[in-house]
């Protein structure tokens, strides 16, 4: 019978060194299991291996490096070699195997970072301005990418999703809500790519639900700030008192009750001063539609008195050619705030929030008018806000836009801004 070798102990391990004196690598029994090893460097290493038979063949399998790999582990995962040996198993040939398979895999495979750059190379072209495009890459490279980025599509699970969410799920709701929905697109794009298969773990409905509170228990929608009624006609005296192009601009999306990047890219090509209509095409539409407003005659005269840049159609030009920015309308919003404040007032700011009023609330101011001050129809003002009316059927058959009747509308909002009118206004024909 063969001399079986003595069992080391893990104070033995920790012990041996290698002897020195110009030698290789050098191997010594650890007993327990026939044939493991553990190999000492001149340089200090030492590895475990597992000397045995297989096929025939004499084959030392490495079963991992030392102190990572205790003696106790060492040993377990020798007894499971022996296993597979008896199995009739190369563990050899297995690993070998695995890790081929591991490496066509992720070559095949898609990261997230990598499919969010596919998937925005064709959705951002459906996209009508620049800036919700940059929204998207954006949301997704500042909360998703750092959890996701590197990952394959096809590992990505509920756990995963969770990580980027939870951070901000109550914090920025708003934005967490819109992330969940943009990581979503993602994976159902890798997902018809063939990169993944199964559930979307970034569904909201009988997924996230069970695990995120819903956003409405979290954060209530944050409206823009507007204007109050009772402060518009002192707001709009103080625009027009301002001069540029950036207060003009203000006043004109003041008097027709447009977003401000309807204003703001607005070019002479849109309007008929004649017939008092600017016709926005569907391209510069948020709802994809083209939009008729109806023109006060202020806004005509606010119009015809615009200098006009050579070689420029934009109607709001900045100094330096080209619309003018965002912030430029923002700009001078605050000025006017601020001077109030300064001259002993209470500033502009909204009336629930408290915070100060900004461009985009001008369209809520214009909102609260019409309800609560005249008796023209709910539809008609959601119309001149280019809201959308009715159901899909109702909007098949509609094929008006109330443009003649939105004007008596355009030119009551008008007096109003100019503080010419503090009675209730009542439609004409309505009033029976």
């Amino acid at each position: 019978m063969p001399r079986q070798a003595r069992a080391l102990t893990a104070i033995d391990v920790r012990r041996l060194a290698h002897p020195g004196g110009g030698r290789g690598n050098v191997t010594v029994a650890a007993g327990g299991v026939a044939g493991l090893l553990l190999q000492l460097t001149p340089g200090g290493g030492r590895t475990w291996l597992l000397r045995a038979l297989v096929g025939g063949k004499r084959r030392e399998i490495g079963l991992g490096g030392y102190p990572d790999v205790t003696l106790a582990q060492a040993r377990e995962r020798a007894r499971e070699a022996r296993d597979e040996i008896r199995r009739g198993v190369d563990p050899v040939e297995r690993r070998k195997a695995a890790r081929a398979a591991m490496v066509t895999a992720r070559a095949r495979g898609v990261t997230f970072s990598a499919a969010v750059d596919k998937f925005l190379a064709t959705k951002l072209t459906e996209f009508r301005n620049a800036k919700h495009a940059a929204q998207w890459r954006a949301t997704l490279g500042a909360y998703a990418a750092p959890a996701l980025g590197d990952m394959l599509v096809s590992e990505i699970g509920v756990p995963d999703i969770l990580r980027a969410l939870e951070p901000i799920w109550s914090s920025k709701t708003e934005t967490a809500t819109r992330l969940r929905g943009r990581m979503e697109s993602v994976l159902a794009w890798a997902a018809v790519a063939g990169h993944r298969s199964g559930d979307n773990p970034a569904r909201w409905r009988g997924n996230l639900d069970a695990v995120l509170p819903k956003p409405g228990k979290v954060a209530k929608a944050d409206n823009q700030p507007a204007v109050q009624l009772g402060d518009v006609a002192r707001w709009f005296a103080a625009v027009r008192a301002r001069e540029g192009v950036s207060a003009r601009a203000l006043e004109f999306v003041a008097l027709t009750a447009c977003r401000s990047g309807e204003a703001r890219g607005a070019t002479w090509a849109e309007f008929d001063l004649e017939a008092g209509v600017w016709t926005v095409p569907a391209a510069r539409m948020k709802a994809g539609r083209e939009h008729r407003a109806a023109l006060s005659a202020e806004a005509v005269a606010l119009l015809r008195a615009l200098p006009r840049m050579a070689g420029d159609d934009v109607v709001f030009t900045a100094p330096r050619g080209g619309a003018l920015s965002d912030m430029a309308l923002s700009a001078v919003m605050r000025k006017i705030h601020a001077a109030e404040i300064a001259a002993g007032g209470a500033g502009f700011v909204d009336r629930v929030s408290g915070r100060p009023a900004v461009p985009h609330g001008l369209r809520s101011t214009f909102r609260d008018w019409a309800a609560e001050r005249t008796d023209f129809p709910r539809d008609m003002a959601e119309i001149a806000l280019a809201h959308t009316v009715g159901g899909a059927v109702e909007r098949a058959y509609r094929r008006g836009d109330m443009l003649q009747k939105r004007r008596a509308m355009a030119a009551a909002w008008g007096r109003f801004l100019r503080g010419e009118t503090g009675a209730r206004v009542v439609q004409m024909g309505a009033a029976r």
